[in-house]
């Protein structure tokens, strides 16, 4: 048995030439992955269009028939940041259908890894920040509300604070939710998350790392989830042009072993998504995202799950 990795083709869809959001990363991973033979056939999954029973288990109705059916208002299609198309639709709805997979294959496997997902500026009735649907938040209600899990813990690694995840989930104690955030960054409104650890602007890995191992352990053996959603957004990346921290690629793939390890030496399962990344060289936004699949190949061949 290796990893499960879930893509679909439908993780991409045009965007207006020049935009800032980096579309192709998501098939750019899918290919570099497949390249250096750390997705093989018998490894994917591909995830199914989420439903709108799935989307309104966490959006307001109005708010997923209004996006869907192309009817939001422009200022809350500026929020997004993403112009409106029905690829963009259909996108938006895979991804969510992607990260609700990965987890079922982590409950499974122990261990499983999206190619895309990490929408976690999406609020019950908004999109923000290049989020539309919160596909950690709908994977968490679902499992949690057909009873397969019963406490999750959702750690959110990327450089912003998971804002949309806080708020949907404020008074939801099954569900806990983790934000290690640089502090002088998008969302400038910040929400208030079961823990929040700000971190300053220019912090570099040993310091990061610190702070990491610092709070994981005590959180897992706390809470004691039945399930971990991992978002591991690489804009802590020194370059990265939305991210103000400093961590290098040694850094980032530390950080994921030791959230990985820290998961699956206690049994317990972890289904990861990709979250914020951007960068001009496709190639190397790719590279770094990758960083996520190759730690998590390592520790599910080291403790043979």
């Amino acid at each position: 048995m290796s990893l499960p990795i879930v893509y679909n083709p439908y993780y991409v869809t045009p965007l207006p030439a020049g935009h800032r959001f980096p579309m192709m990363k998501f098939q750019a991973l899918y290919e570099l992955l497949v390249r250096e033979d750390l997705a093989r056939s018998k490894q994917l999954h591909h995830p199914n269009i989420a439903s709108f029973r799935l989307l309104q288990s966490v959006h307001l109705n109005e708010y997923v028939e209004a996006f869907c059916g192309g009817a939001l208002d422009r200022q809350s299609i500026r929020r997004i940041g993403l112009p409106w198309s029905p690829g963009l639709v259909k996108r938006t709805r895979t991804a969510v259908g992607g990260t609700l997979l990965t987890a079922e294959l982590a409950l499974k496997h122990g261990l499983a890894c999206n190619t895309a997902g990490g929408t976690h500026h999406a609020f019950r009735e908004y999109g923000s920040g290049f989020c539309i649907f919160n596909d950690l938040a709908v994977a968490a209600r679902v499992l949690i509300d057909s009873g397969r899990v019963n406490k999750i813990l959702i750690v959110d690694l990327d450089v912003h604070q998971g804002d949309g995840t806080a708020a949907i989930f404020q008074d939801e104690p099954r569900i806990f939710t983790f934000s290690m955030h640089c502090e002088g960054n998008f969302p400038f409104t910040k929400q208030t998350s079961d823990l929040d650890i700000s971190i300053p602007v220019g912090t570099e890995d040993d310091d990061y790392l610190r702070m990491l191992e610092t709070y994981l352990p005590d959180l897992l053996s706390e809470i004691k989830p039945d399930l971990v959603l991992y978002d591991a957004g690489v804009d802590p990346y020194v370059d990265d042009p939305l991210g103000k921290l400093a961590l290098t690629y040694d850094g980032l793939f530390e950080r994921e072993r030791t959230v990985l390890q820290a998961c699956v030496s206690r049994g317990i399962p972890v289904a990861c998504v990709i979250g914020g990344g951007y960068a001009h060289d496709l190639d190397e936004l790719a590279f770094r995202h990758s960083l996520l699949h190759r730690a998590a190949a390592e520790v599910f061949e080291e403790f043979r799950l």
